[in-house]
């Protein structure tokens, strides 16, 4: 600062003041430097800026040091961050291949699934025209049942009711509800005290059973038992059969009381099914004692000759009769006798009734 002709340096120092939030006020402050310049006006403008450019330049230095420091701090910085997304793209790249891997994956999955929604479709429509088949083969099955004049009970091998046909609901006492039920928890309106040991016997041995029964009404019947067997000749159960004989056999009670020589009629089985009254009186016996059993354990068994056996049981199935068949026995009821022994194989074809006719008559000695 130029004073009284000279050039003095002096420290300027602003301080500002408020009086109020309108008005600022500033106190400024002049401190002199070290003495007076005596150089020249000329010399004293070349000093200050001499010394304006060293504090500009040390500042500059300043500035410039503080720069570097900011720079290499944000050089670092910029290589940690390169680093990191150097390493954030390499974690991209791994995610697209991954991605990209997984894409495959879906897309094969996609063929797959749509190879296997076609195989799909492609079962549906067999199952629907297997379906079409069953309803048509279960329509079929139950007009054939409905359309035959015979009762039939369709059993599996625990016993359980499988099919019925109408005849059969009254019979066996049976209601559409009764599917799936024992035949043992059923009280059918016909003598079977041992159906379940019947049915289980067939299912075991394989071979069809026959025995008469009747109903509460005393009309007869010939219950047979077959094994059910499937497509693969499996047994998967029984069929059971009522056949009414009720009109056969009451025309062979018949014929038995006309004949008045003694004669049996026999099951398939060679038992004695009824014995006429001539048969009672002539080997004085009950008909509790001869009902109900087999021809070879009569009386004493005088019936039971091998030969005859072998004619019963044998030849007459082949031949259809036996004619004039000898037997002489020492009877304790009449001492010894001689009879001629005549059978007759009888099959009804409609019927499926299979009896035997056996004539005794006595021979003159």
């Amino acid at each position: 600062m130029r004073f009284n002709g000279h050039f003095r340096e002096v420290t300027l120092e602003v301080v500002p003041f408020r009086n109020s939030p309108a008005e600022r006020v500033f106190l400024v402050l002049f401190r002199a430097a070290h003495g007076i310049v005596e150089e020249s006006k000329h010399r004293g403008r070349e000093r200050t800026s001499a010394a304006l450019r060293q504090r500009e330049a040390q500042q500059l230095r300043q500035e410039l040091g503080q720069t570097r420091k900011s720079l290499q701090t944000i050089i670092e910085d910029q290589e940690a961050t390169n680093e990191e997304l150097k390493s954030a793209n390499e974690e991209i790249q791994s995610s697209n291949e991954e991605l990209q891997s997984t894409n495959e994956e879906l897309e094969t999955a996609k063929e797959e699934l749509q190879s296997t929604n076609e195989e799909l479709t492609t079962l549906n429509e067999e199952l629907q025209n297997r379906n079409a088949e069953l309803g048509q083969v279960n329509n079929d099955l139950n007009n054939l049942l409905g359309s035959f004049n015979m009762p039939i009970v369709m059993l599996s091998n625990d016993l359980t009711i499988r099919r019925f046909t109408p005849l059969a609901q009254k019979l066996f006492n049976l209601i559409p509800s009764d599917v799936g039920r024992r035949i043992s928890d059923i009280n059918p309106n016909i003598a079977l005290p041992d159906l379940r040991e019947l049915v289980t016997e067939v299912i075991d041995s394989l071979n069809a059973k026959e025995i008469e029964v009747q109903d509460k009404e005393g009309h007869w019947y010939s219950l047979r038992v077959r094994p059910y067997r499937t497509a693969e000749n499996k047994i998967d159960g029984a069929v059971v059969v009522l056949v009414d004989i009720g009109e056969v056999r009451q025309g062979l009670e018949e014929l038995l009381e006309m004949v008045p020589e003694p004669m049996l009629l026999l099951n398939g089985d060679l038992r004695v099914n009824k014995c006429n009254t001539a048969f009672l009186h002539v080997f004085k016996t009950e008909a509790e004692a001869t009902e109900d059993k087999s021809i070879f354990k009569l009386g004493s068994g005088q019936w039971n000759v091998p030969a005859l056996r072998s004619l019963l049981e044998s030849v007459l199935p082949k031949n259809q009769h036996v004619e004039d068949f000898e037997v002489d026995y020492n009877f304790p009821e009449r001492g010894r006798c001689a009879f001629v022994v005549n059978a007759r194989r009888l099959y009804h074809h409609s019927k499926g009734t299979h009896y035997v006719l056996v004539l005794f008559r006595e021979k003159k000695v």
